[in-house]
C-alpha cells in the first residue's frame, strides 16, 4: 500500500496552525519554522540545517533571498529563495529577540542548540496532533507551497520550471508530483469546454 502524500492546508487551516502557536514557549521560533516552511517551501532538514549567515548580508540586515547552502540541501545543490514580506518580518523579529547573532542556526532548540531535522518533524507532528490534523506533517507545508505557486502561475506569466527551481527538485516530474489538483477547479475547467 502506497503512503498518502501529506495533506495540503488551506488558508484557514494555515491561520488557525500560526495562531496555535502565539501562546507557546517560543512564539516567534515557532511562527518562523512554520512560514520557512509554507511561505518558502523548506524540508525540515533545511529548516534545521539554516544559518543566519544564509538569511543575511555580510553587514547583518536581514536579505530578500535566502541563500540555502548545499550542506543543508537534498541533492547539495545551492539554492536561492525569495523571502515573503511575512517571513522576512517573523526572521527579523527571531534576529532581534536571539540578540542579533551574525552566525550559528536560525531555529534553536529551547535549550539554544540546533534542533535537528527530526526534532522539527516530530515538532510538526506535535502541533498537527495537538490541532487533531490528520494526514499533515513537516512536508505538508512544502506541498502547499508547491501547490499554491502552481496555482498562481498563470497571474505572474510563470512556469513550472520556476516552482522546480525553488523546490530545489533535479527533475520537473518531481515537482508536478507534488502539485494536488483541485475537484472544484477542476468542475469549473469542464464547464467552461
Amino acid at each position: 500500500m502506497r503512503k498518502q502524500p501529506a495533506k495540503i492546508l488551506g488558508k484557514a487551516e494555515l491561520c488557525r496552525l500560526l495562531k496555535a502557536v502565539e501562546d507557546t514557549r517560543q512564539p516567534t521560533r515557532n511562527r518562523t519554522i512554520i512560514l520557512l516552511s509554507f511561505h518558502a517551501g523548506l524540508r525540515a532538514c533545511e529548516i534545521s540545517g539554516l544559518t543566519w549567515p544564509m538569511v543575511l548580508s555580510p553587514s547583518g540586515k536581514l536579505v530578500e533571498s535566502m541563500e540555502l547552502g548545499m550542506g543543508i540541501t537534498k541533492g547539495g545543490k545551492t539554492r536561492s529563495i525569495p523571502t515573503s514580506i511575512a517571513l522576512r518580518a517573523s526572521l527579523r523579529c527571531l534576529h532581534r529577540e536571539d540578540a542579533r547573532p551574525k552566525s550559528g542556526p536560525v531555529i534553536c532548540s529551547e535549550r539554544g542548540g540546533p534542533m535537528t531535522p527530526r526534532s522539527v518533524v516530530n515538532w510538526f507532528r506535535q502541533i498537527y496532533d495537538d490541532l487533531d490534523m490528520p494526514g499533515c506533517s513537516s512536508h505538508s507545508g512544502r506541498r502547499t507551497f508547491i501547490t499554491t505557486a502552481a496555482r498562481l502561475l498563470p497571474k505572474i506569466n510563470g512556469s513550472l520550471r520556476d516552482i522546480q527551481e525553488l523546490a530545489g527538485h533535479r527533475s520537473l516530474s518531481t515537482t508536478e508530483r507534488y502539485i494536488q489538483g483541485d475537484r472544484m477547479i477542476q468542475r469549473q475547467l469542464v464547464n467552461l469546454i
